[in-house]
């Protein structure tokens, strides 16, 4: 795996190539960054089965709530 650096000044572009412990430290950042979307997409997930829980309990739809609140 390679970096590439372009010094806009002189126009030089170098591609270095990684070492293990940049690799590493890509891969731990990659896989940290998954474990947060997981979690965001199951908070979201939640959030929207709850909106539709309450929804279902009204008996109304999503746009008869937005008329409802005043929302577009």
């Amino acid at each position: 795996m390679i970096r590439i650096e372009h010094n806009v000044e002189t126009g030089e572009v170098k591609e270095i190539e990684l070492t293990a412990s940049e690799i590493a430290e890509l891969e731990a950042q990659y896989a940290k960054t998954i474990e947060e979307n997981e979690i965001v997409q199951t908070k979201l997930a939640a959030k929207t089965a709850q909106r539709q829980a309450l929804l279902d309990k009204l008996g109304i739809t999503e746009d008869e709530a937005r008329l409802l609140l005043g929302g577009n």
